[in-house]
This record gives C-alpha cells, sequence and structure tokens, in this order.
C-alpha cells in the first residue's frame, strides 16, 4: 500500500479534525459536513454486517484478498465489521474460519481478528480493521451444542439463528408457518449467553424474532434489517419487535439493500434517502442508543461489470431454487450513492445535514455496536 489507513483518514478529514480536537463540537448547534467527516475518523466505526472483500468475486472468497480490496480496505476508515463464516457444513464453517483467520496473518498491518470487546479500541489505535467472525445461520451445529463451545474457542462472536427459512432452531422470515423458537433454540440461545456469543435475529420470522428476544439474557442484536413500518417487508421487522429488542438493550443495524424501498422505478435501487428514513423511524422507535448501520455490503464497492450481472442472475436463480429469495431481490443489491469504501462516512454527513448532533451521529456509525458488544461478550 502506498498509503496507510490512518494516513488516508488523515488526509480526508482535512481542516474540520482540529475542530473536533476536545470533542463537543455539535453540542452548540449544526453538525457541518467536514465536523462529520472528523467525526467519522476520530470515531470507532463498526460496520455490523459487511464482506471485507468485494460482492464481483465469488462468497466466500476462496483465496487471498486482491490488491483492490485490500486498496478498498485501507480506504474505509472502518475500525471493525461482523464478517460471515457460517457455511452449511461444520468443515466449510472451519474453513472459513481460517481463510480470514490466515488473511489476518497475511497483512498484519491491514486486519486484525476481533477475540474480546478490547481488540476493537486496539483495531482504532493499530490502525487495522478488526473483523468480528460471525454465522448467519446454524445449520452446521447439527444437534450438537457443544460446537458452540467449539467455535467460540475459535473466536465466533456473532451467532444468527436462523437464515430465511426453517432449521432446527426456529424459522427464518420466509417459512410461512412463522413459529418461535423450538425447544433445542432455546437451549442454544441459553448456551450462546452463557458463552458471550450474540443472539443475531436479523433473518429470523417475526415469532422466532419475538421469542428469541425474549428468551435471551444479554442484550438481542438485529445486525441488519430495517423498519417494516417505512417499507413492508419480511426482511425487515415490526415497530413492536424493535422496541423489545431495545427495551433489552440490544441494538438495530439499519442495511443498504433494495429492502427498503424508495426505488424510482421497477428494477431500480434503492437509495441513501430511504437508508436514512430508516435510520430516522428506528431511532424514534428504539431510541439513539439502539440504532446503528449493518450495511450487509462489500467493503470494495460493487462494478456491474457484464461479469458481475451475470453472476448475480445466477446467484438469484440458485437463491430461489432453494427457497431463500426474498422479495425485491430482482433489484439492484446495493445503493449506488452509496457504493464505495466510506459509505459509513457518507451516512454519518447525511444525519449531520438532517440536524442530528454529533453524539447521535457517532452512536449510529459505530458507538451503540461498540457498546453493546461490551455488555454480550464479557
Amino acid at each position: 500500500m502506498q498509503m496507510s489507513r490512518r494516513e488516508f483518514g488523515t488526509t480526508v478529514a482535512g481542516v474540520g479534525a482540529a475542530s473536533l480536537a476536545t470533542g463537543d463540537v455539535g453540542v452548540q448547534g449544526r453538525v457541518t459536513a467536514d465536523e462529520a467527516r472528523a467525526l467519522y475518523a476520530r470515531s470507532i466505526t463498526i460496520d455490523a454486517l459487511a464482506n471485507p472483500g468485494s460482492m464481483n468475486v465469488p462468497w466466500p472468497p476462496r483465496g487471498p484478498l486482491t490488491a483492490g480490496q485490500r486498496d478498498s480496505i485501507a480506504k474505509s476508515g472502518l475500525t471493525a465489521l461482523n464478517v460471515t463464516v457460517s457455511a452449511d457444513d461444520f468443515e466449510g464453517t472451519v474453513e472459513n474460519i481460517a481463510l480470514w483467520t490466515g488473511e489476518a496473518a497475511r497483512y498484519p498491518r491491514l486486519l486484525s481478528i476481533v477475540r474480546r470487546h478490547e481488540d476493537i479500541a486496539a483495531a482504532k489505535q493499530a490502525d487495522t480493521l478488526g473483523l468480528i467472525l460471525g454465522f448467519q445461520n446454524t445449520e452446521m451445529l447439527e444437534r450438537d451444542l457443544s460446537r458452540l463451545d467449539t467455535f467460540r474457542q475459535l473466536g465466533v462472536l456473532i451467532i444468527q439463528l436462523t437464515y430465511n427459512t426453517r432449521n432446527l432452531i426456529g424459522d427464518g422470515c420466509l417459512e410461512p408457518g412463522d413459529a418461535g423458537l423450538s425447544q433445542f433454540g432455546r437451549e442454544a440461545v441459553a448456551r450462546m449467553n452463557a458463552l458471550g456469543i450474540a443472539v443475531d435475529l436479523s433473518h429470523c420470522g417475526t415469532q422466532t424474532t419475538a421469542t428469541g428476544i425474549a428468551a435471551s439474557t444479554k442484550p438481542p442484536l438485529i445486525t441488519h434489517s430495517g423498519c417494516r413500518e417505512v417499507y413492508r417487508h419480511p426482511r425487515s421487522k415490526e415497530d413492536r419487535e424493535l422496541k423489545a429488542m431495545a427495551d433489552k438493550g440490544g441494538v438495530l443495524g439499519i442495511y443498504l439493500m433494495p429492502f427498503l424501498g424508495g426505488a424510482p422505478g421497477p428494477g431500480k435501487a434503492s437509495t441513501g434517502d430511504a437508508v436514512i428514513r430508516h435510520v430516522e423511524h428506528a431511532l424514534k422507535v428504539c431510541g439513539e442508543d439502539h440504532v446503528g448501520i449493518g450495511s450487509d455490503m462489500s467493503v470494495s464497492p460493487i462494478d456491474e461489470s457484464p461479469e458481475y450481472l451475470r453472476a448475480e442472475r445466477a446467484f438469484a436463480e440458485g437463491r430461489a431454487k432453494r427457497g431463500y429469495q426474498a422479495p425485491d431481490e430482482d433489484r439492484p443489491l446495493y445503493i449506488p450513492d452509496l457504493n464505495h469504501p466510506r459509505r459509513l462516512e457518507a451516512i454519518a454527513e447525511r444525519l449531520a445535514a438532517r440536524g442530528h448532533s454529533a453524539a447521535v451521529v457517532e452512536k449510529v456509525i459505530g458507538g451503540n455496536f461498540h457498546r453493546v458488544f461490551k455488555d454480550i461478550w464479557s
């Protein structure tokens, strides 16, 4: 790399950094765009669900990060992100864990593995991107809850109970039965609480979300979703679910997906304005201490090349055959005006322009997830 992550962030922050030296900008009035960028540079920023590589290559990547992907990570200014390492089976999951721990070992000035809460602050200090290993399903557990202990020892800190369909733990958001947690699921949640593994309810169905919140003794997470009151979509959550999550200390991450609505026409993508509508609704329902960002995107921007479009169509067809495809997946799977590595910084600027205080902006771009991770992992 020609420029380190810290050097890049300092360059972008520019003159605005000086105004943040005391940390009290925004208390007396509106946060300017320069101040929002400087706030981003000095804050702990967390994307609660993201791919460190690129959506333009097969997922998960089976080889080293490319130079372009490493450059996007260096430019991103992110402190940490939740990277999906789960596969359908035990062996594939372990391979994915080995992939990202290997990449961190290969590029120690760029990446680090988060194994405890203190490692997030250490990543900020060392100017590396902290990788939080997480699951988006629990198929690899089969009926063996002792595997939770194994995965915790391997560094897994976040586990989503279901994907879009039914598994042994509960029902996903596309499952017509919409049952809650199974008895096995309740036992899994109890074990996760004891081990300090975050319970993630993002893709879970309505009843599994509700019973998962009720069953967890630690703050429950919804790392990447949206607000169903803003746009009716099965991947998003009802206000009552968001309120229940917040009442137990949890945090919602708003995703940057077509499931937000606000698209200007058929086949068109959602917009950055739609993201802000969901963030602001969540702030109203949950309170400022319980909202963040979980982009569900890659750090590298998507390049809509012919090869990418062909791969995306094949991907969608495969999901449809497996019963995984949600409504609106025929739209572009990203937000064009936030299709760059510093998308959380752009969200900070938009929130500042809407009149939100520096304290609220800092919480949304990472402060809330940073706090709740301490509550869960301790």
